[in-house]
């Protein structure tokens, strides 16, 4: 059992920066894969980024790719994705979830946990 709490959501302005934290508590962090995904309203939740159990593999949405970036600190229990150059079709909840995978899970089926999500405002 794992417990995910995100953090770090906001209202930006177009070309603007956020960075997002999800802390994790529960069973060891790092025998996990993550991902973050987001979902705006009325759209099916979509898949931004996997990382392994230890961080070296990560995969890209290609809506983000070149954006956003994301890494772990399994010390810290800690996944971050850190987003540039923000677009208002980002708009959305952003969710991290955790996979009992070693490598990076696109599909949110496949996902065990989640987090209750944050949300993340562009405006134009």
């Amino acid at each position: 059992q794992v417990q995910l709490v995100e953090s770090g959501g906001g209202l930006v302005q177009a070309g603007g920066s956020l960075r997002l934290s999800c802390t994790a508590s529960g069973r060891t962090f790092s025998t996990y894969a993550v991902g973050w995904f987001r979902q705006a309203p009325g759209k099916e939740r979509e898949f931004v980024v996997g990382l392994s159990r230890s961080g070296d593999n990560t995969y890209y949405g290609d809506s983000v790719k070149g954006r956003f970036t994301s890494s772990r600190d399994n010390a810290k229990n800690t996944v971050y994705l850190q987003m540039n150059s923000l677009k208002p079709e980002d708009t959305a909840v952003y969710y991290c979830a955790a996979t009992s995978a070693y490598t990076p899970v696109l599909i949110p089926a496949q996902y065990n946990y989640w987090g209750q999500g944050t949300q993340v405002t562009v405006s134009s």
